[in-house]
């Protein structure tokens, strides 16, 4: 049966009612959000290529500097090749100032390339692969030795990676769930502090959990438990400061701008899956520079390289934790402030 123009009116104003022009804009968003989410990891993934690989290169003096400017030459730049001897490569790798080394035997046709399993299986697979290929425009052989290998709980390395994701989750889900449950913006400083403090203790519960399982119960990561609650701590707080700062600054939109930063760039630029040198120069450059990446970076470091190179790191999530605290406390004294005027008008 045909609607009358008065049918069409109502059903119009049915669709109005159900679907307001606020909901409207917010499932843009999440339909933008979806989007980038696909082409953030996408473009991460899809056609991963050594860049830049730091290796150190072991060879007789007469031979090393023409060895390492033939590596540097090839094509596509996989490798950023330096002359050591083989006791600086080796602490070099533990130092995670080098990523491998090429020890070459002046006396032989096979050398060894040293790799680092702990800093993710891709990297050292992708490393020798490009090394075993210039070796054998030599008609040279290519030995593998892992120096700094991953646990047998490890697979390929990726258990840093997955536990500091998890630790990012429950940052922005607990910030989230606060803000849902006594509004997204606290109405004065001290509201705020509630909501910071509240943060800080779910940082250090999460942070402890989550190392016990990484470490003693599933036998995934090796390391300090101490070391690896700290940094849990410290990635918890820092994500979930981040997100109370975006919700106190645009509302529940703060939730999926936190989302964006933390997951839809974050964690294709974490160097997890792949790390950095694998990864284009858009992800590997803004990568240790996000949580997420920091976190993975630090994690692996106090896992399986002595807790060495976790100062820029370290800095990074301080910094988030500290930008998010402040810009917290700061939107929630400007509301309360507003409301006293308002209220004295």
């Amino acid at each position: 049966m045909a609607h009358s123009p008065r049918d069409g009116t109502g059903f119009l104003q049915e669709v109005r009612d159900a679907v307001t022009g606020r909901a409207a804009l917010l499932v843009t968003g999440v339909l933008v959000l979806q989007l980038a989410f696909i082409a953030s990891y996408i473009g991460a993934f899809h056609s991963p290529k050594p860049r830049d690989v730091t290796l150190g290169v072991v060879a007789p003096r007469e031979i090393a500097g023409q060895l390492v400017y033939q590596l540097a030459a090839l094509p596509g730049d996989p490798l950023d090749p330096r002359a050591v001897d083989e006791a600086a490569a080796l602490r070099q790798i533990h130092e995670r100032d080098l990523d491998a080394a090429l020890i070459v035997d002046a006396r032989g046709t096979t050398d060894t390339l040293l790799v680092a399993g702990g800093s993710g299986a891709s990297l050292a697979q992708a490393t020798e692969a490009v090394v075993a290929r210039a070796e054998r425009a030599q008609q040279r052989t290519l030995k593998t030795v892992d120096v700094v290998p991953a646990a047998a709980g490890d697979s390929r390395g990726l258990s840093s990676f997955y536990l500091v994701v998890g630790w990012c989750v429950g940052g922005y889900l607990c910030a989230a769930i606060l803000a849902i449950s006594a509004g997204a913006r606290p109405a004065n400083t001290h509201r705020a502090l509630i909501r910071l403090a509240a943060l800080a203790l779910y940082a250090v519960g999460s942070g402890l959990l989550g190392a016990v399982v990484a470490g003693p119960v599933l036998g995934a990561l090796p390391g300090s438990i101490a070391g690896l609650w700290g940094l849990g701590a410290l990635v918890v707080f820092a994500v979930g400061a981040l997100t109370l700062a975006l919700q106190g600054l645009a509302g529940v939109i703060g939730i999926g701008l936190a989302i964006a930063i933390v997951v839809v760039l974050g964690n294709p630029s974490a160097g997890g899956a792949y790390p950095y040198p694998l990864l284009p120069p858009f992800w590997s450059t803004i990568g240790p520079f996000l949580p997420p990446g920091a976190g993975t970076w630090s994690a692996r470091s106090i896992a399986y390289f002595r807790g060495n190179a976790l100062t820029c790191p370290l800095l990074v999530l301080s910094a988030w934790a500290v930008a998010g605290t402040a810009t917290t406390l700061a939107s929630a004294a400007l509301r309360g402030r507003k409301g006293q005027t308002e209220r004295s008008v």
